[in-house]
């Protein structure tokens, strides 16, 4: 039987064996490292902001807007606003999973779950199996990367402020291992914006009932709290070491911005205990994920794959690659919507049929072809890139990509000739 594997189960992992099957592929085995799916999605929640409205109405256009149910109907908040971000969902991170595993399960996805890809075995410029840690070889036809670039605990301490205790919990689960690496693939890294390697994760969650009650009541009201932070409780690191420059505002350095994702959604990398403790509503404060939140973040953009923009991955015959592996593309959306083309292109890959490449007249088509070109570059490897603001955000309203007309939207597709191209089976 005709095989998609996909190595990784976050947000692109999932798109990408959902893909796979719609696209008619016989059997698609997808393997996690932890015990759960969605890695950063389950302690994610932010959907829509910005120019991720038009390319999540693009991807329903396109056939591919499973996942987005997922979140809608999961969503605790639509259509809020927090500086510098319009008619934003946001979803409940402790329903997200399981709603994602029922639409892997309507597909017939196979999962296995505690599986850590940790070696490869390869003919020629081909894989042809993955190695988990108990030994087990996974066979295939055609293989989809979804791996992120996070861990091990390693590059937290060397590029950062030292091991988090995030989410991705790499003392528990191992570290994750680079497919595109072990096939011999020679990948980029990311850079801050000062030339060191790396990006911060961009933001930590509170427990919600360790705050004060009228905030609490607040942010379940409205999805959002805004809360000034005296001068001088303000940290003193630069707004350039998260990896979602979106979020990198002075708004975000004077005040408190809380969003409410089931936890408390505090939108900076990390924030010494002591301060915020000092920070009227916040003298009981304590950190959900990561745990060490008062000191650092996962570091993340160590593994960046060269990539065509069907997303097959350079140097390698049946290898394609989603979400942080195909690039400086941040956030859920953007994994999402490069998943989704992976495993389409995967199943392609297995009819013997031609690669789908979506024109820079869509905003995804437009976002996957920039930041390959901007990977190219010194400069370009220095930012991060993402439709809900900063540098791609800008390209997206002068190119006049970004809209919230939905029918807009599907007429650009249609006019593209892809209308719901994801929902039809290529075998």
């Amino acid at each position: 039987m005709a095989t998609v594997v996909v190595v990784g189960g976050g947000w692109a992992g999932c798109a990408a064996a959902i893909a796979a099957k719609k696209a008619g592929a016989p059997e698609v085995i997808l393997l996690e490292r932890t015990d759960m799916l969605l890695g950063t999605g389950l302690v994610g929640g932010i959907m829509r902001n910005n120019g991720r409205f038009t390319a999540t109405e693009e991807s329903y256009a396109l056939g591919g807007g499973d996942l987005f149910d997922a979140v809608d109907e999961t969503a605790r908040h639509k259509g809020i606003e927090f500086p510098g971000h319009k008619h934003v969902t946001l979803y409940d991170v402790a329903k997200i999973e399981p709603a994602v595993r029922r639409k892997l399960q309507k597909y017939g996805v196979q999962y296995q779950l505690s599986a850590r890809v940790r070696d490869i075995t390869v003919d020629g410029n081909r894989i042809k199996s993955v190695i988990v840690d108990n030994d087990d070889e996974v066979y295939g036809d055609v293989f989809v990367e979804t791996t992120g670039t996070a861990g091990p605990q390693g590059n937290c301490s060397k590029y950062g402020n030292g091991c988090a205790m995030c989410i991705y919990r790499c003392p528990t689960f191992g570290p994750r291992i680079s497919i595109a690496a072990r096939a011999g693939v020679k990948e980029r890294m990311g850079q801050k914006a000062d030339g060191t390697f790396g990006a911060m994760s961009g933001s930590c969650k509170l427990h919600k009932e360790s705050l004060d009650e009228h905030i609490v009541a607040e942010l379940n009201a409205k999805g959002v709290v805004v809360v000034p932070i005296p001068e001088e409780l303000r940290k003193s690191e630069g707004l350039s070491i998260k990896a979602c420059q979106q979020y990198a505002l002075k708004e975000f350095a004077e005040n408190i911005i809380l969003l409410d994702t089931g936890h408390a959604k505090l939108m900076s990398p990390f924030y010494p205990l002591d301060k915020l403790r000092q920070i009227p509503g916040f003298a009981n404060a304590r950190f959900e994920d990561p745990y060490s939140g008062g000191i650092g973040n996962s570091m993340r953009y160590m593994a960046l794959s060269p990539r065509n923009n069907a997303l097959k991955v350079d140097g390698v015959d049946n290898l394609f690659c989603g979400g942080e592996k195909a690039g400086l593309l941040v956030g859920h959306t953007e994994a999402i919507v490069t998943g989704t083309l992976a495993g389409h292109n995967a199943a392609r890959s297995l009819a013997k049929k031609e690669a789908l490449t979506l024109p820079d007249t869509l905003a995804i088509g437009d976002a996957i072809a920039h930041v390959r070109e901007r990977m190219e570059t010194e400069e370009g490897l220095r930012l991060k890139y993402t439709f809900s603001g900063a540098q791609y955000f800008k390209r997206m309203l002068e190119k006049n990509l970004y809209t919230t007309d939905v029918s807009a939207v599907r007429e650009r597709v249609n006019k593209a000739g892809l209308a719901d191209v994801y929902a039809k089976p290529v075998m």
